[in-house]
């Protein structure tokens, strides 16, 4: 069983066939989703996704880009996280490569989402690019503020917030980046993350790995990023599977898992 901890089910590359992205999905292999919340406008949208299917959750938060246009404060997401398929906070956090939202409203935005994830004890998802040291001193400070876990999604990171993340007990989650020609450094991250803080997923729409780049990402071709991983550590792509398994469900630990399927 596989585990896409990160899609976008309601976007509308996703949305348009979703009946067919959840089939395709399930066919190979993946057995549970996370979709994400971005802004409020979607909260329930994603809860509705969620609600739909045994097989996925969702999380409720502000994505960095829209901080200038929208916000939670702290007891505002608390309140949200309130719905039982809701696993996780976020995501948040800083994106300094595009700068579509002022920087220091996405750190406010971010800190209030670690505040309510403190006070929850639910993992925050975190977005970072172009910002890896603004992240981790706000991840340490709001570490320092108490008891507060995580996962780095999407990692194109470098080596050394790697460390960081992992120190503060933040789990790293790899998409279809690590496949790119171009990501020799996340490879190498990769291969040296801890087995029991390693997690997959797609970020699908966006993203698709290595070969299927270029065409609009679902949560089907997490397979393929497993397999890439897999490879890359030595390792069979069922236990590959396996650990980024038991991890989601560790990290995600409001999510329930499957019920075996009885023996014919």
């Amino acid at each position: 069983m596989l585990v896409d901890s990160h899609c976008h089910l309601d976007f509308d590359a996703l949305s348009e066939d979703r009946a067919g992205v959840l089939a395709r999905a399930r066919s190979a292999g993946v057995g549970a989703m996370l979709t994400i919340g971005t802004h409020r406008a979607n909260h329930q949208v994603v809860k509705d996704i969620a609600e739909s299917a045994e097989d996925i959750w969702c999380s409720v938060g502000i994505h960095p880009h829209e901080a200038d246009s929208d916000s939670l404060l702290a007891e505002e997401i608390v309140t949200l996280t309130q719905h039982p398929k809701v696993v996780g906070i976020g995501e948040t956090g800083l994106d300094f490569y595009y700068d579509h939202s002022d920087r220091a409203r996405q750190a406010e935005s971010f800190r209030a989402h670690c505040v309510a994830g403190r006070e929850t004890g639910l993992p925050v998802i975190v977005h970072t690019r172009n910002a890896d040291g603004e992240t981790a001193t706000i991840l340490k400070e709001e570490s320092g503020a108490g008891a507060l876990r995580g996962v780095i999604h999407c990692f194109s990171a470098t080596r050394d917030f790697a460390t960081t993340a992992l120190d503060l007990g933040f789990y790293i989650s790899l998409s279809g980046i690590v496949t790119f020609k171009s990501a020799e450094d996340i490879r190498q991250t990769a291969k040296a993350v801890p087995e029991d803080r390693l997690l997959i997923e797609t970020d699908a729409p966006y993203l698709a790995p290595v070969p299927k780049r270029g065409k609009t990402n679902e949560p089907a071709y997490v397979a393929y990023t497993a397999a890439y991983v897999a490879e890359l550590r030595g390792m069979a792509v069922e236990d590959l599977a396996a650990l980024t398994t038991a991890n989601f469900y560790r990290l995600f630990d409001r999510a329930t898992p499957p019920a075996p399927t009885p023996a014919p």
